[in-house]
């Protein structure tokens, strides 16, 4: 049933005035802003703690973060009417040269990214420029869903790997194809991520960019999309990092990963509204770590 509203929901969004779709996204936005107290409430607290703000220049900022969400949802279900021919009058793209030297490596590209902006449409701003995109995809909790977002992402021709599959295997043979990688770097990795400072608080972080990056000889590059006061995208496309192997693998992993940290963090602080505050990031105390060789100060500067 969920996923047939959903799927009916697309057809209308991809038959009605973008203007409107972000007019209802905005007011979708504000709904849920005053009706879901814990989430609203989680991620005020959040943010107030991280960036030193008010509790009213948070609620400020938290309700924009709600709007963006609310856009992004009705966005989502426009994904089917996106094609190479209109897409650019909703992304712009700055350094596209940069992916297109990567690519040209023929290792694969491991792009840093995180829950910043429209990140679904991040994709399309490659696949519309004959990129090839996979992607490995968080289950969510009620499977129509699951159905109908993975069946909309196939329309803007991204590869889905499920986690809790062999989605390890797959992402594995997507860069040895030699294409783009997607990894959603801002979420809880548990007892074994690395735990680094993230704005503000130490966080269990992912390492599998670096890890993927060190195995296959990939580039990585930092790509994150963001919505302009006119409701439009820009894909900001960072430099290159690679990993650089000093002999202690161990060591060298955690420098990589503190690094790309460092560049998530600082596009969320220049862009606050962008982000999901109320993401359960901080979930894994630093006493639950597994590896203690995963140190929570690293060698790297910030000036690095």
């Amino acid at each position: 049933m969920v996923y047939k509203l959903l799927m009916f929901l697309s057809w209308v969004s991809c038959r009605t005035p973008y203007s409107w779709l972000l007019a209802a996204g905005k007011g979708l936005g504000i709904l849920y802003y005053k009706l879901i107290k814990k989430q609203r409430n989680l991620a005020i607290k959040q943010m107030r703690e991280s960036l030193k703000i008010s509790q009213e220049e948070a609620e400020k900022l938290v309700r924009e973060s709600f709007i963006n969400m609310g856009r992004n949802f009705f966005e989502v279900l426009y994904m089917p009417a996106l094609n190479k021919d209109n897409f650019k009058k909703h992304i712009e793209i700055d350094h596209l040269e940069r992916m297109e030297a990567a690519l040209a490596e023929k290792h694969g590209v491991v792009v840093l990214t995180g829950h910043v902006g429209n990140w679904e449409w991040l994709s399309a701003a490659f696949t519309m420029n004959d990129m090839p995109v996979s992607a490995i995809a968080k289950q969510q909790p009620n499977m129509d869903y699951t159905n109908a977002l993975n069946d909309l992402r196939a329309t803007i021709n991204v590869e889905i790997f499920s986690r809790g599959t062999s989605e390890l295997l797959a992402a594995a043979k997507a860069l040895k194809k030699g294409r783009i990688l997607g990894f959603l770097a801002d979420q809880d990795a548990g007892p074994g991520g690395a735990f680094i400072e993230f704005l503000g608080k130490t966080a269990s972080t992912p390492m599998g960019a670096a890890v993927f990056a060190k195995k296959f000889n990939s580039p990585i590059l930092p790509a994150f999309i963001l919505r302009q006061p006119d409701g439009h995208h820009k894909v900001v496309i960072g430099e290159v990092l690679r990993y650089e192997d000093t002999g202690d693998s161990d060591k060298d992993l955690f420098n990589l990963t503190y690094k790309m940290t460092k560049i998530l963090e600082k596009i969320i602080i220049e862009n606050p509204t962008q982000w999901l505050w109320f993401q359960k990031r901080w979930n894994t105390a630093p006493e639950q770590q597994v590896h203690k060789h995963h140190i929570v100060k690293s060698e790297v500067t910030d000036n690095e």
